[in-house]
């Protein structure tokens, strides 16, 4: 269910930190042997810089369904792709069947998936960027 707040640009930029905090210590991980928490951890620092876009919107989303409403969300509002979207609702599931039921990703899906996910990130900075 998405909501009308009001906008918090403190909510976004502590949002940002914690994001770039989580991308700083990937940068100094064996992303390869240990593909779910990357994963995890990649999926973390979109999800953070969602919701500060979110955030900077006024818009909190919540409930049943809210980080698939937020990537719907912030995908039309930012105008990606629709195979970013999908991307991103993967990532989403990948995540989701890791934290829930033990799945194991493998390194070839890091491999083959980084460049686009590291695009995503930096998309998604950039449209931050100077509105906070």
């Amino acid at each position: 269910m998405i909501i009308k707040t009001t906008p918090d640009k403190n909510k976004a930029s502590a949002l940002i930190i914690m994001a770039e905090i989580t991308l700083e210590r990937l940068k100094s991980t064996d992303k390869l042997k240990y593909p779910a928490n990357t994963l995890n951890d990649y999926y973390d620092i979109i999800h953070k810089l969602m919701e500060a876009a979110a955030s900077i919107n006024g818009m909190k989303i919540k409930g049943d369904g809210a980080h698939k409403e937020l990537i719907d969300f912030i995908s039309a509002s930012m105008a990606l792709s629709e195979g970013k979207r999908v991307f991103l609702q993967q990532l989403r599931e990948y995540r989701n069947r890791i934290y829930y039921e033990g799945f194991a990703i493998r390194d070839i899906f890091i491999n083959a998936n980084e460049a686009l996910i590291l695009e995503i990130i930096n998309t998604i900075k950039e449209h931050l960027k100077g509105r906070i």
